[in-house]
């Protein structure tokens, strides 16, 4: 089993930042792929953005590309999502998610674990 905790959400203001984290504990295969997912209110969880095992491919939704940076840090089990010229749209909770069987999948089945979410809400 693989734990997840996320950390980092929060208020702000539209055009602003934040940095999201995730650290992994428990059984971590060195192949675990790991991404981000969010869900805002009365919408269907949606892919945000994947990081493969070596951390040097990534695949990202359409409507975070370019403002979205996803990374990973193998030595500390952690992955993070940089989130710039944050809008509202961009408001819901966001989950970590991890995969030990496949690469970049871009859909919720794929992923094994998950976090328990954490809160961005981005005010116009």
């Amino acid at each position: 089993q693989v734990q997840l905790v996320e950390s980092g959400g929060g208020l702000v203001q539209a055009g602003g930042s934040l940095r999201l984290s995730c650290t992994a504990s428990g059984r971590i295969r060195t192949t675990l792929a790991m991404g981000w997912f969010r869900q805002a209110p009365g919408k269907e969880r949606e892919f945000v953005a994947t990081i493969n095992w070596s951390a040097d491919t990534t695949r990202y939704a359409d409507s975070v590309k370019g403002r979205f940076t996803i990374s990973r840090d193998k030595a500390k089990n952690a992955v993070y999502l940089q989130m710039n010229s944050l809008k509202p749209e961009d408001t819901a909770v966001y989950y970590c998610a991890a995969d030990d069987v496949r690469q970049l999948a871009n859909y919720q089945g794929a992923y094994d674990y998950w976090g328990q979410g954490t809160q961005v809400t981005v005010a116009s």
